[in-house]
C-alpha cells in the first residue's frame, strides 16, 4: 500500500466527528483518508453521504492501528480514523462584518492569547452550539485548527469561521465602527453577563482572555463594558472554555 507522509504541512485531522465533518465539507480538498478495518464499518454511511452530495473524495486507505499510530501525531486518540486535507478558506473580521449586515444580528467571540488547543477546541464547539458567527484569534499566538484542537471541537471547526488577526485592539476598533458592541468577560465587571439575556445589542463581540492574566490591557480598553459570570459558590472562576459556554448561553 502507498502511505503518504504529510510532507506538505497540510492539516491532519483524526477522530470520527472531526473527520466526518471535514469529509462532508465541500470547502475541503482531501488528500488521503486512513481507516482501520473496524472504523471503516462505522464510516460507510459517511462515504455514501459524500458520494450522494457529489463530493470528489479519494478512496480510503485501509491500515492497521499500529501503522496509523505512526502516521498520525504521537499520542493521537484517533479512533481508527485519520485525514490529510487542505486548510479551510481564510476569513477576516471584514467578512464577519459583511455577513452581520446581511443577517441583521451577530455574535462574535474573540480569544485574547487563549492558546491551549483543548480550550480553543472546546470554545469552538460551544460557539457552534450557540450559533456564534465567527471566532477571532491573534495570528501570532493561535493554535492551528487541526489535531487535538479539531478533535476536541468534534467537527465544529467546519462550521465556525475563524479569523486570524495581527492586532486584536485594532480589530475591536474596526468592529465597533461596524456597529458591534464589545463585552469583555472579566471578574472585575460590575454587572453579570446573564443580565444581557434577551436584552443585548444585535451585534456583539464577546472577549475572553487567557486563564490567569485575563484580557490584556489594550484589548480591555477597547471593550465597551466588562461583565462577570453569575457565579455564587466559594470558587468563582471557571476554566476559560467553561466560562465561554456559560457566557454564550447568557447572550442568547
Amino acid at each position: 500500500m502507498n502511505f503518504k507522509k504529510n510532507n506538505t504541512n497540510k492539516p491532519i485531522l483524526y477522530g470520527f466527528h472531526a473527520v466526518r465533518e471535514a469529509w462532508l465539507n465541500p470547502e475541503r480538498t482531501v488528500e488521503q483518508l486512513f481507516l482501520t478495518d473496524q472504523s471503516a464499518r462505522g464510516f460507510e454511511s459517511v462515504l455514501s453521504e459524500a458520494k450522494g452530495r457529489g463530493l470528489r473524495r479519494p478512496s480510503p486507505t485501509h491500515v492497521e492501528k499500529k501503522r496509523l499510530d505512526k502516521i498520525l501525531p504521537q499520542g493521537a486518540v484517533h479512533q481508527g480514523i485519520g485525514l490529510i486535507t487542505s486548510e479551510l478558506p481564510e476569513e477576516d473580521i471584514h467578512d464577519f462584518a459583511r455577513r452581520a449586515e446581511t443577517k441583521g444580528s451577530s455574535v462574535l467571540v474573540m480569544l485574547d492569547q487563549v492558546t491551549d488547543p483543548h480550550n480553543v477546541g472546546a470554545i469552538i464547539r460551544s460557539s457552534c452550539a450557540f450559533g456564534v458567527d465567527g471566532l477571532i484569534m491573534q495570528k501570532k499566538h493561535a493554535p492551528a485548527l487541526d489535531g487535538v484542537l479539531a478533535k476536541t471541537a468534534c467537527g465544529a471547526v467546519e462550521h465556525v469561521p475563524v479569523a486570524y488577526e495581527t492586532n486584536l485592539s485594532r480589530s475591536l476598533e474596526a468592529l465597533k465602527q461596524e456597529g458591534f458592541f464589545v463585552y469583555g468577560l472579566d471578574e472585575r465587571g460590575e454587572k453579570t453577563i446573564d443580565s444581557l439575556k434577551g436584552t443585548r445589542p444585535e451585534k456583539i463581540v464577546l472577549v475572553l482572555g487567557a486563564e490567569g492574566p485575563g484580557i490584556r490591557h489594550l484589548v480591555r480598553e477597547n471593550c465597551d463594558e466588562l461583565m462577570k459570570l453569575p457565579t455564587t459558590g466559594e470558587i468563582s472562576s471557571l476554566n476559560v472554555s467553561n466560562a465561554a459556554a456559560v457566557a454564550l448561553f447568557c447572550c442568547q
